[in-house]
């Protein structure tokens, strides 16, 4: 049961941070906290539908193992 919480607590730091990469990998949308210190300037360059797309449903699947995992170490917590 240790090995399992163990290899959890791993999985969670590392889907934790890949959460947090793929989140600012993300295209801005404006009108947000940056555009209020003069970020607010658009590039025309934008990025491909496809490639956005897949971005997302990655940053998702990550972040729902992400909970599957907190979830889990949650219940073995409360096992232990």
């Amino acid at each position: 049961m240790t090995l399992l919480k163990l290899i959890l607590q791993i999985l969670l730091a590392v889907l934790g941070l890949l959460t947090i990469m793929l989140v600012l990998l993300h295209k801005g949308r404006g009108g947000g906290l940056s555009d209020m210190f003069g970020g607010g300037v658009t590039s025309s360059a934008s990025a491909s539908g496809v490639a956005e797309r897949n971005l997302n449903r990655l940053t998702v699947t990550i972040a729902v193992a992400w909970g599957m995992c907190a979830v889990g170490l949650g219940i073995i917590e409360k096992i232990l």
